[in-house]
């Protein structure tokens, strides 16, 4: 896969990590997350009160097993489906949706190597996951003219080696990372910025990088989704693989990558109505009109969670569906199963952007007045919800589905939908 004239330096030369990591069972892997999710539950107040970054939690995560879940069998992994896989991470969202966010890109771009690595950069690189090691993001760029706008480039030095400079934004998990993916053009001499997508992988500590927690946002407050600079990092042929290729033909891996995100949104809806459903119970006081003893008994607050399990439990089943869809999907790849899979994907982050953000802002009209006590941080629900909803306009994926039923028109092939 590489253009350049010098002889390919794979990296199984460098060493293949041992594995250390559990392989984990499809029923291993959900019992396994929800045990991590309870623990995150417990604490979650306190890290997004008091931004305490997820550090412990990232290394419990990995030495469970969960972040090595989709790597091939043929490399010692457990290859599990996407099905499993939305689930775990809708349990872990339930319990911490940015400790979940953290690992998205790592799962990406697990992917990403699956689709265009070389068998040597798959030995390597799959070694890696199961040791242990997590993979972060740089890819999105701040001040561009949009999110496929990309400024950061490699240029050639001579003998397989290139120097990588540029700014990244958003680069969540690449401060808990081992190793950052870069996505950047691979220009030439002679016309720099237009060379084809490729993503460079980079050591977390090589030199002329540097990534800074500067994220600020009003929610997702400790995935540390801050800026990495790239100055004159050096890459050699062996750490890059092509990024444009993957859209030359039918793919999910757009598709992949949304689904996980809706995967977090449903988690999020999932722990706004329990934490609301608990303080009905335990904690507000009836509205005099009621006549009854306990706000659980209020009938208005009766039907407002009734219909609250109702829009959550429909995220969870288009969420599935759209699990199964991508699984039918890279079983049987062509142009029309790969389209089945981005709608039934949008469908589900469509719904899902919708319904976490009104449950999380319905919590404080069933719980009452003193849930909007700052000191509980039932607002990390809807800050949350929010902000992570953000990632890419909902009101698209109703579009792409309104052409496809108007006009059989398939939804466009690339990484964002």
């Amino acid at each position: 896969m590489s253009t350049t004239s010098a002889p390919m330096r794979e990296p199984a030369r460098l060493g293949v990590a041992a594995a250390t990591v559990p392989v984990l069972t499809s029923d291993e892997a959900v019992a396994v997350a929800a045990d991590i999710a309870a623990e995150l539950a417990a604490t979650s107040l306190e890290r997004d009160r008091d931004r305490l970054l997820p550090a412990p939690e990232l290394v419990r995560l990995s030495a469970s097993g969960l972040l090595a879940v989709t790597v091939p069998a043929e490399r010692g992994g457990a290859d599990l489906d996407v099905e499993t896989l939305v689930e775990v991470f809708r349990i872990l969202a339930a319990g911490d949706p940015s400790v979940a966010q953290v690992p998205h890109s790592h799962f990406v771009y697990v992917n990403a190597m699956r689709h265009q690595g070389t068998p040597g950069q798959q030995a390597f690189f799959f070694g890696e996951v199961m040791a242990g090691k997590r993979f972060g993001n740089a890819q999105s760029e701040v001040g561009t003219r949009h999110v496929r706008d990309i400024r950061t480039a490699l240029t050639p030095v001579g003998g397989g080696r290139w120097r990588l400079s540029g700014t990244k934004g958003y680069s969540t998990g690449a401060l808990f990372a081992d190793w950052i993916p870069v996505l950047a053009h691979r220009d030439t001499l002679a016309a720099p910025g237009t060379g084809p997508l490729h993503v460079a992988w980079v050591r977390r500590g090589a030199p002329g990088v540097t990534v800074t927690d500067d994220w600020n946002g009003m929610g997702q407050r400790t995935t540390a989704s801050g800026t990495v600079d790239l100055v004159d990092v050096e890459v050699h042929d062996d750490h890059i693989t092509p990024y444009h290729l993957t859209f030359a033909g039918p793919q999910t891996y757009g598709a992949f990558a949304q689904v996980l995100h809706a995967a977090l949104d449903v988690g999020i809806a999932r722990a706004a109505l329990r934490d609301a459903a608990a303080f009905v119970r335990t904690t507000s006081r009836p509205y005099p009109d009621a006549g009854v003893e306990r706000a659980a008994d209020d009938p208005l607050v009766v039907q407002a969670l009734g219909q609250m399990e109702v829009d959550v439990r429909a995220a969870e089943a288009l969420l599935r569906e759209a699990g199964r869809t991508v699984d039918a999907a890279n079983a049987d790849l062509t142009a029309d199963s790969a389209a089945s899979a981005s709608l039934a994907v949008a469908a589900v982050r469509a719904l899902s952007a919708r319904v976490c953000v009104e449950v999380a802002s319905r919590l404080f009209e069933v719980a009452g007045t003193r849930s909007a006590l700052d000191s509980l941080n039932l607002h990390r629900h809807w800050r949350n919800a929010r902000t992570h909803t953000l990632h890419d306009p909902a009101a698209w994926k109703v579009q792409h589905l309104g052409r496809y039923v108007v006009d059989g028109t398939p939804p466009p092939n690339h990484g964002q939908l």
